[in-house]
């Protein structure tokens, strides 16, 4: 195999550098902005702002290392590329398996988040039928754009980021002059039982960033253009993040108690008027939308990928003739993650998220050192300062994240790559053009 692999030729190579930073900052900033203030100050009180900036830096280790390892491939799949790459078909298919699994799971998560969020202008939003409409409706709509085309997924997945930093923007500025400092300061120590559960659903906050070359098939210079991306993505959803945490806390008394609503409208209620509520819960629905389209482009690749390689009915490694997409793979994880979307809360399903996009982390991880090794160096290639001290510190914060989890989500972990062990026996030839 080389390094810029023919397998993706019926994909077009369409999306340009600026559109793919567009993608990674929409795969970002979803529902974790909107409702995991409350939910991080619950946990964690006054010390969430540290650490909502201190899991920034943190997750800029496993950024640095996805970068590297992207700059190697031109092909699609992300994770499982690069740890199929470095230690063979099965780790690989380990990986794209438990990484598939966390972008459903993901999904719907960001889906029930929506309806969540809409709450705020239409409680009835959160119940019945409704909620059913609320689920259902934004999913089928990104799931008919990406699979007509992924320039217009790309296209859409640009405007939701401008459309969904505006609103976080406006309420930054001004309720920076609103902020009760004494809310945030001095900072009491939190309670260290909770440090685990605060620091996964924080990761949820950041995690995404490891499907922006998921697509990589269809970019036109994704050597180049994803580490740049990757990079631009972590700074701007850092600042972000740190500075929202600052006023959501600032602002609400209560912020710990409002985990179940809409935390940053009622901010915004507060800062500057009832009408800002409006503008934030627009925002909120604009800011998760964008995430489910994000994650209805990336997904899909994963499947794709796998099915070319031999796992899987064959019908998900097509491209559609007119399309020139996936089609047949977004359909199947749409499907996939609306049925789940109806089986669990946002907390529950985005820390099943959280526990099956960790193998991506690890396996990536250390996958780093052996890529240097296989191949070689050209004016493409990142390389990363300090030799392996970066890809090893990512690799203890991904142990420790892990190590986190619960009892019972190590086990559904345990079972998913079990599963995945089963599937994989029954590979058959790779579809290649």
């Amino acid at each position: 195999m080389t390094v810029a692999d023919t397998s993706s030729s019926a994909l077009r190579r369409v999306v340009t550098r600026w559109e793919l930073v567009g993608i990674a900052i929409n795969d970002v900033i979803g529902s974790g902005v909107y409702l995991l203030p409350a939910a991080a100050a619950a946990l964690l009180g006054p010390a969430s702002v540290w650490a909502v900036l201190l899991a920034g830096a943190a997750v800029f280790l496993l950024v640095l290392c996805f970068a590297e390892a992207a700059s190697h491939f031109d092909e699609p799949g992300s994770g499982y590329v690069y740890t199929r790459e470095a230690f063979g078909r099965f780790v690989g298919f380990e990986v794209g398996w438990m990484t598939w699994l966390a972008r459903v799971a993901s999904v719907a998560s960001l889906s029930n988040g929506f309806a969540q969020a809409m709450t705020f202008i239409w409680p009835a939003a959160g119940t019945g039928f409704t909620r059913v409409l609320m689920v259902a409706l934004p999913l089928a709509l990104v799931t008919w754009i990406n699979i007509v085309g992924v320039k217009q997924g790309a296209r859409v997945a640009a405007g939701f980021t401008v459309a969904k930093l505006v609103p976080l923007v406006v309420l930054v500025i001004f309720g920076i002059f609103a902020v009760d400092w004494g809310r945030i300061f001095p900072v009491p120590a939190p309670d260290s039982a909770k440090f685990g559960e605060a620091a996964l659903l924080l990761l949820f906050a950041y995690a995404g960033f490891e499907n922006t070359a998921a697509a990589a098939g269809e970019y036109r210079d994704p050597r180049r253009d994803v580490p740049f991306a990757l990079v631009t993505m972590a700074l701007v959803v850092t600042v972000v993040y740190t500075l929202v945490q600052v006023v959501a806390l600032g602002t609400l008394p209560d912020l710990a108690a409002r985990a179940e609503g809409a935390p940053l409208a009622d901010a915004a209620v507060v800062v500057l008027g009832a009408g800002a509520g409006l503008m934030m819960t627009a925002g909120a629905a604009i800011s998760i939308g964008g995430n489910i389209g994000s994650t209805m482009l990336a997904g899909p690749r994963y499947l794709f990928a796998l099915a070319r390689d031999g796992f899987g009915p064959r019908m998900l490694a097509q491209v559609h003739p007119r399309y020139h997409t996936p089609a047949a793979a977004i359909l199947t994880q749409a499907i996939v993650a609306g049925a789940l979307a109806f089986s669990g809360s946002f907390v529950q399903l985005a820390m099943l998220s959280v526990i099956a996009r960790m193998s991506t982390y690890i396996g990536t991880a250390a996958a780093v050192p052996f890529l240097r090794r296989k191949y070689p160096r050209t004016e493409k290639t990142v390389v990363l300062p300090g030799g392996p001290l970066i890809p090893i510190a990512a690799l203890l914060l991904s142990a420790g994240l892990l190590a986190s989890a619960t009892r019972w989500n190590l086990i559904a972990g345990a079972i998913a790559l079990a599963v995945g062990a089963l599937l994989y026996a029954f590979r058959r030839p790779p579809v290649r053009n």
